[in-house]
């Protein structure tokens, strides 16, 4: 599917996909806030992990919303830098893991787990609406991979809450933050990869 789709059927798809973009951007930068604000409370860096995750969706989706009406060529620039962003986003939350793994830092599991369970119902609801996008090109491709992954990390900061809960050590919340990470830099690789074939696609489409 593409806007240059020249049948009423693309271009319904196209303003639906559109709506669906601005409810996920209206939903993420409010988690950004509930999370940001839970994760300083709890000391989860696995809860502010997420956080930082959900801001750098919101940011990614207002970029979804403007390269949309654009061609393939600015779709496809658009998945590589939030490919980018994803890839720094894992490296940086592996570094701040390893720092509050090297401190002994222990979170506050009640608010983990409440937050957790409040941030992956909103994302799910946004998984669902997303999934038959899921397939599209690599911006939508990029889409669909944010928001699976937000889904997957809000239920393992809900275990992590349970593990610092029956463990009273940090332990459970540094591995999820890194499995979160290494999920971000992993999608990141899937959609650069796929971004690439296409502008190799259309550099030989122009030849």
């Amino acid at each position: 599917m593409s806007c240059c789709d020249n049948d009423d059927g693309g271009n319904v798809a196209d303003s639906n996909y559109r709506k669906i973009l601005w409810i996920i951007l209206a939903l993420n930068a409010g988690m950004f806030l509930v999370e940001v604000i839970a994760s300083l409370y709890s000391g989860s860096v696995a809860l502010l992990a997420d956080a930082v995750d959900f801001f750098g969706d919101a940011a990614n989706y207002a970029l979804s919303l403007v390269v949309l009406p654009l061609g393939l060529l600015w779709r496809t620039r658009a998945a590589m830098l939030k490919a980018w962003s994803m890839a720094i986003y894992g490296t940086v939350v592996l570094g701040y893991t390893a720092h509050n793994a090297l401190h002994g830092v222990v979170p506050e599991p009640a608010t983990m787990g409440a937050v957790g369970v409040l941030a992956f119902l909103a994302i799910a609801g946004v998984a669902v609406m997303l999934y038959r996008f899921r397939t599209g090109d690599s911006n939508m491709r990029s889409v669909w991979l944010c928001s699976r992954n937000d889904a997957i990390g809000n239920l393992a900061v809900m275990v992590a809450a349970l593990g610092v809960f029956g463990t009273g050590t940090g332990w459970p919340d540094f591995i999820v933050a890194t499995l979160m990470a290494s999920l971000a830099i992993s999608a990141a690789i899937s959609v650069l990869s796929q971004a690439r074939r296409e502008l190799r696609e259309l550099r030989q489409a122009v030849a």
